[in-house]
């Protein structure tokens, strides 16, 4: 399946992959654990996987090719509001080489 990843630097990955989950919880199937670091988003057009890591919050999107913008719109969108304070960038990488979106502070995003 077409994928795309977004590695975010952040001190605080699980405090955000914990937020997006319950955020995005309210309107889809999402879940987070805390023992593991890991945790899922199931869209009607794919889904999203996300790793708290050491210093970094791996985020995977996978659906159909026409998919992945939005799936990396709504992930990324989000997770970057939740972030404000700590400047959190998501930069999508897809697994064909195509550039993916980019999501900063207060800007809409951008193809890069």
């Amino acid at each position: 399946m077409p994928r795309s990843e977004a590695r975010v630097a952040t001190d605080r990955p699980a405090r955000y992959a914990k937020q997006l989950a319950a955020h995005m919880g309210r309107k889809i199937e999402a879940a987070f654990s805390e023992e593991t670091g890991r945790g899922t988003l199931t869209f009607g057009a794919g889904t999203a996987t996300l790793e708290a890591q050491p210093d970094a919050l791996l985020l995977v999107v996978e659906g159909e090719r026409e998919n992945l913008p939005g799936l990396e719109d709504v992930v990324g969108r989000h997770l970057v509001r939740f972030g404000a304070r700590d400047e959190l960038v998501v930069e999508w990488h897809r697994d064909n080489g195509e550039a993916g979106l980019v999501h900063r502070n207060d800007e809409d995003p951008q193809d890069v």
